[in-house]
């Protein structure tokens, strides 16, 4: 009998390991520098507005987050922010980019566990090297069928990869913490969305929750998610 399910997609940063703790830790450290230029709610709304407008151009990632903080940070102070000011946001970017990879709970255990059964494919966005770096550091690497990292996830960047990899979007699962780029695109396309919250969450990322969906489902961790890829299988 043909499986329901045969293609399962992984998404990584927050949710095979963490990722936004170090933006929020990176911003907190950008507000003390601008402090004196700018109140926190002011700076971090227009820190948002330049990660926005700046995608399109620097893509997603470390490197344009730290090319929008010096945005800002020139915007803020009217061209009159300091070079020392500057050294330390490019100090910031690049302690970001050599942070070690820790992997969140159930991780390994979770794709280990549907990848005995399940074609497996890891779907990120970012900065090319630096999401190669970090799949090298998570020790995950040899237990994905593929690797696709992405400038966008959309509707037809799912389509594509599932019919690429396997057998379509309609026998296929995206698995994440994103509700905009992992679980509304993905359905969009004709797949399961699996919903696991991570508790930090970009604004960029935010989207309304397609509860009555019926290929919608949120698990508590990843923990939960062999049971449910086999129920489905």
């Amino acid at each position: 009998m043909e499986k329901t399910l045969t293609t399962i997609g992984f998404d990584a940063d927050d949710t095979l390991w963490h990722n936004e703790r170090f933006f929020q830790l990176t911003q907190a450290h950008f507000a003390e520098l601008l402090a004196d230029h700018a109140d926190r709610d002011h700076l971090m709304d227009r820190l948002l507005a330049a990660e926005k407008r700046n995608i399109r151009h620097y893509g997603y990632g470390i490197k344009g987050f730290t090319l929008s903080m010096i945005e800002t940070a020139i915007e803020v102070t009217e061209d009159r922010v300091p070079a020392s000011v500057v050294r330390q946001l490019i100090e910031a970017g690049q302690d970001m980019l050599a942070h070690p990879i820790e992997l969140l709970p159930h991780a390994r255990d979770a794709v280990e566990a549907v990848a005995a059964t399940h074609r497996v494919i890891l779907i990120t966005k970012g900065d090319l090297i630096d999401q190669e770096r970090k799949l090298a550091q998570s020790g995950l690497g040899d237990l994905f069928d593929e690797v696709e990292i992405v400038s966008e996830k959309s509707e037809q960047t799912y389509r594509d990869i599932f019919v690429r990899h396997g057998e379509g979007p309609e026998t296929a699962m995206m698995v994440g913490n994103s509700m905009r780029s992992d679980v509304v695109a993905p359905i969009q396309a004709g797949c399961w969305g699996v919903y696991v919250p991570h508790g930090l969450v970009w604004e960029i990322e935010k989207a309304e929750t397609p509860a009555d969906h019926p290929r919608y489902k949120e698990l508590r961790d990843l923990g939960d998610l062999a049971e449910y890829v086999q129920r489905l299988s």
